[in-house]
Parts: C-alpha cells; structure tokens; sequence
C-alpha cells in the first residue's frame, strides 16, 4: 500500500474535484463541512450535496477519507459505518476515498455496500435519485513511493515467491520463526511481509501463529507481481520428432536427474485436461549452457522463430521444490504452476484457472498438513 502525505482534508478536496470532473461542469458537488468545521474524525470527513443540472433534488453523500485504506480496515471499519447508517431512516450514500485502492480492497468495499473513489481513477460509486452510477478502472497496482517515504515489502522477488509457495503449500498452523527458516529469508522481513498479508486479509492470524491463509489469493497476488517470461531467461526449441517424443526420452534418462521440471501447457493438462497444443515448457538450472546442455541429451535444436520447446532458466530453486512426478516425468508443484500460468502468455492464464478450480475441489493431494512427516523432499 502507499502512505499519503497529506492529510485527510486534502484528500477529501482532491476527491471532491475528481467527482466534479466525473459527474461534468453542470452538475453541482457542494460540501456542507468544510476543512475549518471538520472536527476529529468520528465516522466520516466530510458531507457533500450532489445536485443533477436542472433539478431541485438532491443527494448527500458521507466521505470517510482513509490515507492507507485495506481489506482489514474496510472489513473493521466500513461494515461498522453501514450498520450506524443503516439505522436511520434515510441513510445517505457512503463514499470511501484514498490515494489508491487495490483489487481486493475494491472487492471488499463493494461487498458491504460503500461506494469507493480512488486517486488514481478506481471509482465504482452509485446512487437512486438521482440517478448516478460512476464505474472506471485506475492503476491495478500501487504507485510508486517517493524516495523519501516509507518502503513496504511486496510479493515481487524471489524471497517473497518462496514464502507465498510455503503458506500455498502447507496447512497452518505455523509461525514467522518456521517460515523464516524453511525459505532462508531473514525473520525481520518475513513479519514486515506478513503484517501486510494480514492487512490484505491473505492470512489469518491468532497471536503470533498464523491460523489460516488465502491460498488462491496469495498466488493470484504473487503472480500479479511475476512474468514467466521476463523473469526466466528463455531459450526457444524445436522437436524434429515433437513434443512427445522429448517426453519419451526425458523419461528414459530416470529420477535420477534433477534440475528440470514442466510447467506450462503440458503441466496445467496433466491436472486439468481443458486444451491441446502450446509449447513445452522446462524449467532449468540458471546456468549460462544448461539449455544447450539438455537440448543436446534430447535431440533438440536451437530456433529463434517458432519454437515448439522452451527452457526456462530457473529464476529461483523454489521451482524445484515438491515437484511431482507424472509419468515419470518432473512437473513443477501444482501452486507453481498456477503462479506460471497466470502470469504466462496466450492461453496460459485460462490454463491456470482450470487447474486453479480442480485444487480448490481438492486439496488432499497437494496441500498438505505442517510440518509435514513425509521426507524433506516435501518442504522447502
């Protein structure tokens, strides 16, 4: 999230301009309180008049100015808001504004009924008499912080991929000291990480354990933040005999290999069977001939134009963690194949929502209890 400088009121004046220069010049958009009568803030910041052009009639609208709004605080505060309203007789419509709200704040809002308006042109609002119904799209993700302000961790990066893989993963409970050792990243960070993943109500906690997690949620945010493409050095193939046959010979070489695993297409429809084609897809080892190194083992040949192969120079180890083997064969985890797919190219995010709603059916097989008792091949 982004902290606002300024102050409530400066944020109710910017709020008011932009729903002037939504609603147009003919209608009127008045405030009642002004910044010298506002008081300390109780429930709202301000009580504005929306007058239509050519008509008497009129709405008020409650501001309630957040500097830092989430969907803990819209979930505390907001339903609180509603249900004081809803006690009266004629409630007036309730405006939520702040610097910038994300997805799922948005989501959050709208779920108890508030309309929102954002700085950056995120504005789902709406009333009866007179009619109004305002709906546009902003940025999608926060903008960024000058220099000088506060620095948030965020889920971009390979620390913050392997601790979204951990709560995927495994079932709490479980605390940041497990976390922070299991994916090697310093216990400082890891609470800063999960102090705002409870703000984005993406995990659950009781004390100091975390009791549950949004799983979907956290991969969704993960790979709002993550490029297969860009963040995976690539290097295109091509198959004289095709696809299947790599996969023969890949089988032929045995378990004992490691540093290689699927994902993409030919992974999502070993979970999900839903569409044919797309490329093949491997993950690799970073190094700088591992490509090449394995094109050799499996008869392929280096292309710069329509490959039908692809290896992925591992951007992190975490895609090797919990690999599974189908047919003999290494494909990534089940969550990483979801972060892939919805941050891949083509058909690939449609690929990931299937598989997606095939391990919300059933989470048995993949997700499983921490600490897990099985090998440590299955953590981290």
């Amino acid at each position: 999230m982004i902290e606002w400088d300024g102050s409530e009121n400066d944020l109710v004046s910017r709020a008011v301009q932009a729903l002037r220069s939504l609603l147009g010049e003919d209608w009127q958009v008045a405030e009642t309180t002004t910044p010298d009568t506002r008081t300390q803030r109780s429930f709202f910041d301000a009580r504005l008049t929306i007058t239509p052009p050519d008509s008497g009639r009129y709405t008020e609208v409650l501001v309630a100015a957040y500097r830092n709004m989430t969907p803990r605080v819209a979930q505390r505060d907001v339903g609180l808001i509603q249900e004081i309203l809803g006690q009266t007789s004629s409630p007036p419509a309730l405006l939520v504004v702040a610097p910038w709200l994300s997805r799922r704040t948005q989501d959050e809002l709208r779920a108890r009924g508030a309309g929102y308006l954002d700085l950056t042109g995120n504005v789902d609002w709406s009333v009866s008499v007179p009619a109004i119904r305002i709906f546009t799209h902003g940025a999608t993700n926060a903008p960024r912080q000058s220099a000088a302000g506060p620095k948030n961790v965020t889920l971009a990066g390979p620390r913050a991929g392997r601790i979204v893989r951990f709560l995927a993963d495994f079932e709490p409970p479980y605390r940041a000291t497990e976390i922070a050792e299991e994916t090697g990243a310093s216990l400082p960070w890891v609470s800063r990480l999960l102090g705002q993943l409870e703000d984005q109500l993406l995990i659950g906690r009781e004390g100091r354990t975390i009791v549950r997690t949004d799983w979907e949620g956290l991969l969704r945010a993960r790979a709002e933040t993550y490029s297969l493409l860009r963040h995976n050095s690539f290097v295109g193939m091509v198959s004289p005999t095709g696809p299947e046959a790599v996969l023969r010979t890949l089988r032929g070489l045995g378990p004992q290999d490691s540093g290689i695993a699927i994902t993409g297409p030919f992974a999502a429809r070993a979970i999900a069977p839903s569409t044919s084609g797309g490329q093949l897809m491997f993950y690799v080892d970073a190094g700088p001939h591992t490509p090449d190194s394995w094109a050799e083992r499996l008869g392929l040949l280096r292309s710069d134009g329509d490959a039908d192969v692809l290896f992925l120079r591992a951007h992190d180890d975490i895609v090797f963690r919990r690999v599974r083997q189908v047919d003999g064969v290494p494909h990534v985890a089940p969550t990483q194949l979801v972060i892939d797919g919805l941050s891949g190219p083509g058909r690939m995010p449609a690929e990931a929502e299937a598989v997606l709603k095939h391990l919300a059916a059933d989470t048995g097989p993949w997700r499983i209890p921490w600490p897990p008792a099985s090998p440590s091949s299955q953590r981290m």
